[in-house]
């Protein structure tokens, strides 16, 4: 056992290098030094160097874009003997002061991290009562406390860290379990699903997401995300040249307009417009720009497909692009989302509207 401190971070296997730039740049801004540890399509990233608690206060999981989840360090685990994985885990723990609310058994989305998923569950299922009895799990779930996560590389490595449930991911692993309906047009509704349940809270969910809006959703063909706002009752004018499924058009409040997403123009201020198109992340950046700077819509969300190289750089660009170009103070949220490939989704929206 060893006591590591920093952070680790969830992401997509493959984009390993992208959460580590990240990580390190975001860690230098707040004047933190910190290096990046990782492995190609491990599927996960230990920032180490620094004081965990001060890494994890300057970079919250919410101000991330590649990490589905961002933890404290505690202590890695190696040759952790498969008949009594238990006694090295409490003693990593014995000493550290900390009673835990709950307690997650993970393994990284990965090819190697995913047959480790029956372990996780039943150690888990014997952690759990191990825990209690050293006093270190409260008797029921308390989400006042810390919860312990052990994430699992191997059967015989485990690595241990802790999080703040008001300021982390409160899905395993960084993954919210959606169930999209059997109608909808296309498997890119998932994406705009999710980006709604992680880029939003409930309280701005419910406020901004209310029946009667108008929304259009530009590229719309076949018509994923325009069905989604649709069943959230909002009306839409679905922009492509392309066709409609029949899906789209049967929820009665989708208006199909044949043109070119990158040229049409809304007839009234929208409180929302969204955005897949197929296209470079600068243009889409600069024509989402457009649509703020004008009035043309108070938010959206939108997604930019990421070059095979350089993808936190492209990242960095087309947002700060966007922010120039809008001209005016913007809450921006972006996360590559499990529904995501080689792309992220971003959420902005002018600040001084409601």
């Amino acid at each position: 056992m060893s006591a590591v401190d920093g952070l680790l971070g969830y992401c997509r296997a493959g984009f390993e290098p992208e959460l580590a730039a990240e990580y390190t740049a975001r860690a230098a801004e707040a004047g933190l030094g910190a290096y990046a540890k990782t492995e190609r399509n491990s599927g996960v990233v230990q920032l180490l160097g620094a004081d965990g608690a001060g890494l994890a206060a300057a970079l919250p999981w919410r101000d991330l874009v590649f990490a589905r989840q961002s933890l404290r360090l505690l202590a890695e685990l190696r040759g952790l003997d498969p008949r009594d994985r238990l006694t090295p885990l409490l003693a990593a723990l014995s000493d550290r002061g900390l009673c835990f609310g709950d307690v997650w058994v993970e393994h990284p989305d990965s090819e190697a991290g995913r047959p480790l998923s029956g372990l996780a569950r039943a150690f888990g299922n014997a952690l759990r009562p191990a825990l209690r009895r050293h006093g270190l799990l409260a008797p029921a779930e308390d989400a006042r406390l810390p919860r312990l996560h052990v994430c699992l590389l191997a059967g015989d490595h485990a690595l241990l860290a802790v999080a703040d449930p008001k300021t982390t991911s409160p899905w395993p692993l960084g993954i919210p379990r959606l169930r999209i309906h059997g109608d909808a047009p296309s498997r890119s509704a998932a994406k705009l699903e999710e980006a709604i349940t992680v880029l939003l809270d409930p309280d701005e969910r419910a406020r901004r997401l209310q029946a009667g809006m108008y929304a259009a959703d530009l590229g719309a063909a076949p018509g994923g995300w325009s069905w989604i706002l649709a069943r959230r009752y909002l009306r839409v004018w679905a922009i492509d040249n392309g066709p409609l499924a029949e899906s789209a058009h049967a929820t009665g409040l989708i208006e199909h307009v044949r043109a070119d997403g990158f040229r049409w123009q809304p007839p009234q201020t929208l409180e929302w417009m969204v955005c897949d198109m197929v296209e470079q992340p600068r243009r889409v950046a600069d024509r989402i720009a457009t649509w703020l700077r004008e009035g043309w819509c108070r938010q959206t969300i939108f997604n930019l497909k990421l070059p095979m190289k350089k993808r936190w750089d492209e990242t960095v660009l087309c947002l700060d692009l966007l922010r120039e170009r809008t001209g005016m103070p913007l809450d921006i949220r972006a996360r590559q989302l499990y529904h995501d490939r080689e792309e992220i989704t971003v959420y902005a929206r002018r600040s001084r509207s409601e």
